[in-house]
C-alpha cells in the first residue's frame, strides 16, 4: 500500500522561500509520476507542478520560475522548492502519485484522475 506524506508547510512573508516534502511509502515501481496540487477554500484543485520517471517536468503558468520539483529515488521523496512567494500562493498543498504506468508530466499537470495516491496537505501561509 502506497503511502504519502507530507511535510515543511509554514508561514512566510511575501518574496520567502519554503520546500514542501512528500515521503513516499510501499512504492516498487519504476514507472511513475508525481506531482503537487494545491486547493484553496471554495476553489477548485489546481495543478502545481509534475515530474516523471524520465525526469521530465511541467509548471502551472503561475508558479513557472519559481517552484521547482523534484524527486530523490534514495530517499522515496517527492520536493517542491517554492521561492518569491506571494500572497496568492497562500493555500493547502496537496503532493500526488501515479504508480501503475507512466503517463507525461505535461500531460498529467493538473489531472486529477490521473493520480491514485495523494498526501494528506501541509498549509503554506505567505503574508503580503
Amino acid at each position: 500500500q502506497v503511502q504519502m506524506t507530507e511535510s515543511g508547510g509554514g508561514s512566510v512573508h511575501s518574496g520567502g522561500s519554503l520546500r514542501l516534502s512528500c515521503a513516499v511509502s510501499g512504492y516498487t515501481y519504476s514507472v511513475f509520476c508525481m506531482g503537487w496540487f494545491r486547493q484553496a477554500p471554495g476553489k477548485e484543485r489546481e495543478g502545481v507542478a509534475t515530474i516523471d520517471h524520465t525526469g521530465s517536468t511541467s509548471y502551472a503558468d503561475s508558479v513557472k520560475g519559481r517552484f521547482t520539483i523534484s524527486q530523490d529515488n534514495a530517499k522515496n521523496t517527492l520536493y517542491l522548492q517554492m521561492d518569491s512567494l506571494k500572497h496568492e500562493d497562500t493555500t493547502m498543498y496537496y503532493c500526488a502519485g501515479r504508480f501503475n504506468g507512466g503517463i507525461p508530466a505535461t500531460q498529467a499537470l493538473g489531472v486529477e484522475r490521473y493520480f491514485g495516491y495523494w498526501g494528506q496537505g501541509a498549509q503554506v501561509t505567505v503574508s503580503s
